[in-house]
């Protein structure tokens, strides 16, 4: 419960500080009457982007004009290459977890060095012209809690020392969906500019969560991170834990189908939205979020995409998986398999022509290690030698010999550049 009266005093805190002075900033928020909006170059910008920072050609070519990077190592080329095609980029700043405060933020040698090396990086790049805004930390929890001082202390200082040495871009902060207290603490004890939510099956309350605490927080949003849900629903798990993943034909029309029912697009405090991911990533599969895949083939979302920024819909066809079934079972069947045993795998294609595509087949270790609860994001390598006659729709492969959870991979490739992608979990037991 939220207590008017107390969260009053704070409000001073934490301005809705919107960098516009015309004459100076490159980037700022212009605030009209309860309305925001990106200005960049003296024209309206509202972000249509993508979380990553490669295959900036098609993002552009897809009606994109963003994308948000986290690795600063690469900077510069990352900006130059984003000013080739006239795309902003919004900078990530990486800060440490305040979960355990004597790690970092009750070490003032830490903390110094830390303030150092982010100023160095914003003063380094804040004349670039492809820099958008910067993003200071990712999900952060921002407690209220008197023993998190020094945390907010390290922050503040970082947002005052950016604004007052790089006036002309805004500063950010992510959020793990949307979380009313965190954003009640961030508009009482800090100064950024606006407020951005890494947001996934939560965006379809987002719009009555917004309303909900409009009385005391009415500024202006960024949605950075967006997409499918991820592998972190409960409902979408088998037996063993593992998450059963859609074909990339579903996802592609689940990603229309959560823009156009909850994207918050008419909202006069809504900035813009970036799809994730721009890219290829490991996220408990090499597949999941990937808008590409890891030689750069596009799957149906990148034509979602096009439609959803553009308003056109996708001239071409790429190739569809409807569903992969394996012993003539899905994902959901708690598949078991003994050692060595000879099975098969078949996916229903909604091209009946399937002579058109070219199919490749991987069997891999299920990659569920988590440790504190993060994915890995190295690249898995797939088992060999255990496939059979892998270049149709169908395969014949031997089962693992060690014991343990695997994961059947299909991948379907047009000659226009395109992919389909499908797996299908399931566990090696001795005795099933």
């Amino acid at each position: 419960m939220f207590y008017p009266f107390f969260l009053l005093l704070f409000f001073s805190k934490c301005s809705d500080r919107h960098p516009s002075p015309k004459g100076q900033a490159k980037v700022y928020i212009n605030s009209d009457r309860g309305r925001y909006q990106f200005y960049r170059n003296g024209k309206p910008f509202i972000i249509k982007g993508g979380a990553g920072f490669t295959h900036l050609k098609e993002l552009k070519a897809a009606g994109g004009n963003t994308i948000r990077v986290w690795d600063t190592t690469k900077l510069q080329h990352i900006l130059d290459s984003a000013q080739v095609y006239g795309l902003g980029v919004i900078v990530g700043l990486p800060m440490p977890s305040n979960q355990n405060m004597d790690l970092f933020y009750n070490n003032k040698n830490l903390v110094s060095k830390g303030h150092k090396h982010i100023m160095a990086t914003v003063n380094r790049y804040k004349n670039h012209p492809a820099l958008l805004c910067w993003c200071l930390g990712n999900e952060l929890p921002f407690p209220y809690k008197p023993t998190f001082n020094k945390f907010y202390n390290a922050f503040n200082q970082l947002v005052d020392d950016i604004h007052r040495n790089d006036p002309g871009h805004p500063v950010t902060t992510t959020l793990m969906s949307f979380q009313q207290k965190n954003i009640v603490n961030i508009r009482s004890r800090t100064n950024i500019d606006f407020i951005s939510f890494n947001i996934f099956g939560s965006i379809k309350t987002l719009k009555a969560d917004l309303e909900r605490i409009k009385w005391f927080w009415s500024g202006p949003y960024l949605i950075t991170e967006w997409g499918i849900e991820g592998p972190w629903v409960s409902d979408s798990q088998n037996a063993w834990g593992a998450y059963v993943e859609n074909t990339s034909e579903k996802k592609a029309e689940q990603i229309l189908d959560t823009y156009r029912k909850y994207m918050p697009v008419t909202d006069p405090r809504f900035l813009g939205s970036m799809i994730f991911y721009w890219g290829q990533k490991q996220e408990l599969t090499p597949t999941w979020f990937s808008l590409f895949d890891r030689n750069g083939h596009k799957t149906s979302s990148v034509d979602i995409m096009q439609q959803i920024w553009t308003g056109k819909p996708p001239a071409k066809h790429p190739p569809a998986i409807k569903y992969m079934l394996l012993d003539g079972k899905g994902g959901n069947d708690n598949i078991l398999l003994s050692p060595r045993q000879l099975s098969s795998a078949r996916i229903l294609m909604s091209d009946k022509d399937t002579a058109l595509y070219s199919y490749h087949w991987e069997l891999m270790k299920e990659d569920w290690y988590k440790p504190n609860n993060i994915f890995n994001e190295k690249p898995q390598k797939p088992i060999k030698g255990s496939l059979l006659n892998d270049r149709s729709t169908s395969v014949k492969f031997s089962a693992p010999v060690n014991e343990g959870p695997y994961r059947l991979f299909v991948y379907v490739y047009d000659n226009t550049g395109y992919v389909a992608t499908a797996n299908t979990p399931f566990y090696v037991v001795d005795n099933p």
